[in-house]
């Protein structure tokens, strides 16, 4: 059966972590590890944050979360070592991006455990993310935009497979 695990790199839209978590729960996410300064379902005071719940329709209380790294900051160090964690558990880390070393989305095999990376909505996923991922796929665009709204991308990819 496969598994499938999402990473959310610095999105600062508490609007898109919660339509990511609606999409997770639709597409089978087993868990979503929240990133830096990614908003999380709970803030630290305990406290639900209702733009998270209320855009992904409780599904940021069914799909199991983790926030890595500190708010303050980007927590680069943190997601490194959260992706070699992964990939000793034998995931292969995705990093969804546009990059010259990026791969076709439609020529892209989904392996039996996947760790897809969604970035920031303005700089993407960070470049020593990229660089620690296994492979780096991208969504080809055709029309006058160069990419997709990072929610909007992640329910693309994540019912693929």
């Amino acid at each position: 059966m496969q598994e499938k695990v999402v990473i959310i790199d610095n999105v600062r839209s508490a609007h898109n972590v919660g339509s990511i978590f609606r999409t997770a729960d639709g597409a089978g996410v087993s868990k979503v590890y929240l990133i830096g300064p990614t908003p999380t379902p709970v803030d630290r005071f305990g406290r639900i944050q209702t733009e998270i719940s209320k855009t992904s329709l409780g599904a940021s209380e069914s799909v199991a979360w983790e926030h890595v790294g500190t708010s303050e900051r980007k927590s680069t160090e943190e997601a490194i070592s959260l992706i070699l964690k992964l990939k000793q558990k034998g995931f292969v880390v995705v990093a969804i991006e546009q990059d010259a070393r990026a791969s076709s989305f439609y020529d892209f095999k989904v392996p039996e455990k996947v760790a897809y990376i969604f970035g920031a909505e303005v700089e993407g996923v960070q470049r020593e993310i990229i660089n620690a991922a296994d492979k780096i796929v991208e969504i080809p665009m055709q029309g006058m935009k160069e990419s997709l709204n990072v929610s909007v991308t992640a329910g693309v990819v994540l019912f693929r497979g």
